[in-house]
């Protein structure tokens, strides 16, 4: 993990470096969520963790050709290890990148994605479809392709899986909540089945459902502090086989609080 870490610390880094010159806007966050989440895949069926702590670093910008999503989790579990999570998203836009207007009826936006994935370490290359829906700030339809590198396949304890495919609907869809400002955002996730092998053992890993929605409130605002830079609210976290584990399921709401640096 701290290998495959590195790797994606390193590509960001220098994809940051590349268009820093050239970014239109950014936006970096730290998460803390707080819940009794479960472990999938712990050798004797689904695991309480006994609750866990999430923290999460965040940023987005959008530049010349198109923008970046990045991410760690640090989860700190009470009762079981800890785990690491995190992922890079590159979506270049076809607009962008030809100076034309592409909006079509709902769709505002095409473009393809190159995304390294952290569990083992995947690749999800695929297109984007910008949609322009009324009210929202944005929403976006990812199809691609999920590719298990293959030095992840050669390790030992490493499930290896055939390449599948991924669909995710991501959104922000912002409010007025009397005196201050809210937002409903997240994004709805379909991972589709694969065959594994494990320790030369054949099985197969289940397609999977996540589905994982923030309510937040700018709660700065409300005690007078800088908006758009102290957030409160709820994560709710549906995962229907979670990590593609048969039976485990996670259905559990999450304290959130933010911190737009």
């Amino acid at each position: 993990m701290k290998t495959t870490t590195g790797i994606i610390a390193g590509i960001f880094l220098m994809l940051a470096a590349e268009v820093a010159p050239a970014i239109d806007w950014n936006t970096t966050e730290v998460h803390l969520q707080y819940g009794n989440l479960r472990k999938a895949f712990p050798g004797d069926g689904a695991k309480d963790t006994g609750g866990s702590t999430v923290v999460t670093f965040q940023h987005t910008s959008s530049w010349r050709y198109g923008d970046n999503y990045f991410f760690f989790d640090f989860a700190d579990h009470s009762k079981i290890d800890d785990e690491k999570y995190g992922g890079l998203y590159s979506h270049f836009s076809l607009g962008k990148i030809s100076g034309n207007d592409l909006r079509f009826g709902f769709i505002r936006d095409f473009g393809f994605d190159f995304s390294p994935d952290i569990h083992t370490f995947y690749y999800l290359p695929g297109i984007r479809f910008a949609l322009d829906i009324p009210g929202f700030s944005f929403a976006n339809l990812d199809v691609t392709a999920y590719i298990q590198d293959s030095a992840s396949r050669s390790g030992n304890n490493i499930t290896s899986e055939d390449n599948t495919y991924l669909l995710d609907f991501s959104w922000a869809y912002p409010f007025k909540l009397g005196k201050t400002d809210g937002s409903i955002e997240g994004h709805l996730e379909y991972a589709g089945s694969a065959d594994t092998t494990s320790k030369g053992e054949p099985g197969k890993r289940e397609r999977w459902i996540l589905f994982q929605p923030q309510f937040r409130i700018d709660v700065g605002k409300i005690f007078g502090w800088r908006p758009q830079t102290i957030f409160a609210g709820v994560e709710w976290v549906y995962w229907d086989n979670k990590l593609g584990d048969k039976g485990t399921d996670e259905n559990v709401a999450q304290a959130l609080l933010v911190w737009r640096l």
